[in-house]
């Protein structure tokens, strides 16, 4: 029975059963929806969401290094508790050694598909975190190319085996694929190693360089930072190779028109090809044989997702069970409220768990150590779903759909209210879009797998972000003020809602439809931020504070709250180059620093609460002041 404890950001659950089955299973979830293309149908194939490590190079013995290879991989095994694999290889000139680990979460098909995957010649060894969804269409396009290959097992990543014999290690190689993914290749007939990233960094990975010139990567921070001398976050959207014209560079794959060209896109705003890349998008996450949900704040991103979720399974199936729903907040918090409006209105079995204050406080440190981050509005945020997530897994749940990446796409957050034009428009989305692997997706991502829980998100969807981000910027602006005629006014991701408001079978009621942004870390509940600041005002004192800049001179907390972070996150992960990883910078609402140029205000606002911006139903008064501020003696004096 699940028993009312904790929660977070409101998520619908379902339990998948394979494609053929279409039948209730034992638990009473809902069974997993069909995918709609031929192409795309579920069979048994094994989707990934685990812990990648590699080491190359290493001046160890063999024997050694499969030793730290082990140590190393072992730090990330809460991402992949399911089972682990480790290989190790003498490199070419006899004196160094590699090794690839994997430690494994299975979603699709869990009997088969351990890593490293291994080609038939054995030569080339893969480890992937994370899902490819295109891959039958890739194997039958490298047919008809003339590459026959028979799959080994249902692993989808098995794919990356045949696509390296086609193309080696190139961007081409990379851009075929769709999905979210990291992954470590080694040819061992050219002593040959190949790194990549997903276009978006929706799965983490690091990359670091050991004081013996090894090549250290993994998909989370803790597995290499105390062996690295230096490290940082690899790049999304790039390869990297030992070998090849680009020896040693990240070399980008992932080049979109809308992402390299300066002139802004011009394309009309067409509802229903939106509309419908979302589905599309939102469909081809919705394969699973393990116990899989959605999350749901009842904020309007993760209720699409919900309800096109709902939509599809019910129009596959009448006999499916009723989709359950979860959420979780502070006692009587918004997104609490809005989720089972949500949740009434789409006929799922609700829970609303909450957590209080004094539970979230005490699991503040657990959260930093997971996202390897001092980031405030991130472990603002992190806090609760990390709470959600352990609940999740303890009801077996291993998968989640997640409404991440609208706000970055459409120019959601409250401060675009302000935006003066379409150029700051689209140049902000895009650059918002370039560091999400350094904030939600990491937030998303880490918080779930610290649990074994895997999130998929379909708003970053390659495919759907060609369409999306290549609509005219004038298009998605917000349209606000006394000077609007009420019948053009627009609110904050208009081109979504509107594009779902079809009164002739709606998707959402419209009090959802058309709610006001809530940042997740607002949504929870407004005091949640403030016990926050609370407690870093008692735990860090004003002389503490007023050296600052002596203790952090890289990014140099303004607040007591991001000196409490930052020293949490100095205890766990020592060292300038650990601090590097995160981004700094002054932001209000979750802004980059340009935005703080498009209102005067924004200069003493500068807080990530959603609050800040001036325009929230609920916003800061004018009093308001960001950064903290500590009277000197001198001053006193005076």
């Amino acid at each position: 029975m699940l028993r009312k404890f904790l929660s977070a950001a409101a998520l619908a659950l379902a339990i998948s059963t394979p494609a053929s089955a279409f039948a209730p299973s034992h638990n009473n979830f809902a069974a997993n929806p069909l995918r709609t293309t031929k192409a795309e149908s579920p069979s048994s194939s094994t989707a990934l969401e685990c812990g990648i490590f590699g080491i190359f190079g290493s001046a160890k013995e063999e024997t050694d290094l499969r030793s730290h290879l082990i140590q190393c991989s072992s730090e990330i095994r809460h991402r992949g508790p399911d089972w682990s694999g480790y290989m190790t290889f003498p490199a070419s000139d006899d004196t160094h050694a590699h090794g690839i680990a994997h430690e494994r979460l299975a979603i699709m098909d869990p009997e088969s598909g351990a890593q490293p995957l291994v080609s038939a010649d054995g030569n080339v060894i893969v480890a992937a975190n994370g899902e490819i969804y295109n891959y039958k269409e890739l194997y039958a396009d490298l047919k008809e190319l003339g590459v026959d290959y028979t799959p080994k097992t249902g692993s989808d990543c098995e794919v990356l085996l045949p696509l390296f014999e086609k193309y080696g290690p190139t961007p081409d190689m990379v851009n075929k694929l769709r999905g979210m993914f990291s992954f470590i290749l080694y040819d061992k007939s050219k002593d040959q190693y190949v790194i990549a990233r997903d276009h978006m960094g929706i799965t983490p990975l690091y990359i670091g360089w050991g004081d013996d010139g090894a090549i250290y990567v993994g998909s989370e921070m803790k597995s290499l930072h105390e062996h690295c001398n230096r490290l940082q976050q690899f790049p999304p959207g790039h390869i990297y190779s030992n070998m090849g014209d680009n020896a040693g560079e990240f070399v980008p794959w992932f080049l979109p028109e809308w992402k390299t060209q300066t002139a802004l896109p011009t394309e009309k705003y067409q509802a229903d090809l939106l509309r419908h890349a979302f589905e599309k998008s939102v469909i081809r996450r919705m394969m699973s044989d393990v116990p899989w949900g959605v999350l749901l704040s009842g904020g309007l991103d993760s209720s699409l997702v919900a309800s096109i979720a709902s939509r599809h399974m019910q129009r596959q199936s009448k006999d499916f069970p009723q989709l359950h729903s979860f959420s979780v907040g502070l006692e009587g918090s918004p997104d609490l409220q809005a989720a089972k409006k949500v949740a009434d209105y789409l006929g799922t079995k609700h829970h609303p768990y909450t957590y209080t204050l004094e539970e979230g406080a005490d699991a503040v440190r657990a959260v930093i150590k997971t996202l390897e981050t001092y980031d405030v509005t991130t472990i603002r945020a992190s806090t609760p779903m990390y709470l959600m997530a352990r609940k999740i897994k303890a009801m077996g749940i291993k998968m989640v759909l997640s409404g991440e990446g609208a706000d970055e796409v459409f120019g959601g957050y409250l401060y675009f209210h302000k935006c003066p034009n379409g150029q700051e428009f689209q140049d902000e989305c895009k650059d918002k879009l370039d560091r999400l692997h350094m904030y939600d997706c990491l937030r998303c991502n880490k918080a779930m797998s610290a649990w074994g829980v895997e999130p998929r998100v379909p708003f970053l969807d390659a495919d759907f972000l060609e369409v999306a981000m290549n609509i005219d910027p004038e298009e998605k602006m917000i349209r606000a003020g006394a000077d609007i005629p009420k019948e053009d006014r627009r609110i904050e991701k208009w081109a979504m809602r509107k594009a779902f408001d079809t009164p002739e079978d709606p998707y959402l009621p419209d009090e959802i439809l058309w709610r006001q942004k809530e940042q997740f870390s607002d949504g929870v509940g407004y005091g949640w931020v403030d016990s926050l600041k609370d407690i870093a005002a008692r735990e860090i004192s004003d002389q503490m504070f007023a050296n600052a800049a002596n203790r952090f001179p890289y990014n140099t907390p303004t607040t007591k709250e991001g000196y409490r972070y930052r020293m949490i996150f100095e205890e766990l992960y020592p060292g300038q180059a650990c601090a590097e990883t995160v981004p700094g910078g002054k932001s209000i609402a979750c802004s980059t620093e340009r935005a703080m140029a498009w209102d005067e205000s924004f200069a003493s606002r500068a807080d990530p609460s959603g609050r800040a911006a001036g325009v929230h139903d609920a916003t800061y008064d004018e009093t308001f002041e960001a950064d903290d501020k500590v009277v000197t003696r001198e001053a006193v004096v005076a």
